[in-house]
């Protein structure tokens, strides 16, 4: 099992920067991806960045330039810098971790993102 913990969101004006944080804990295994997703009012959940266990990342398309996903292994922490915010990047950021080995998703509850002047 993995618990996730999400921190960093809130309001910020438009062309701001958030960073979110993601402290996983539990059983951790070697092959893992794990990252961001997001779901906005009336939108379907999509993917913004993650990155593998490798250190290979993925991003949405409509982040890339603007945000950055790293990671910290000492504190099992997963971070997305995210700049040049927009009001369409309003949304609801879930962490997410996968185990590769098990084909076992875990989510966070959430962190609400508001990107508004």
């Amino acid at each position: 099992q993995v618990q996730l913990v999400e921190s960093g969101g809130g309001l910020v004006q438009p062309g701001g920067s958030l960073r979110l944080s993601c402290a996983a804990s539990g059983s951790i295994f070697s092959s893992y991806r794990m990252g961001w997703y997001r779901q906005a009012p009336g939108k379907e959940r999509e993917l913004v960045a993650t990155m593998h266990s490798s250190g290979t990342t993925n991003y949405a398309d409509s982040v890339k330039g603007r945000c950055t996903i790293s990671r910290d292994n000492a504190k099992n922490t997963v971070y997305l810098q995210m700049n040049s915010l927009k009001p369409e990047d309003t949304a609801v950021y879930y962490c997410y971790y996968r185990n590769a080995g098990a084909g076992i998703n875990y989510w966070g509850k959430g962190t609400l993102v508001t990107v508004s002047s």
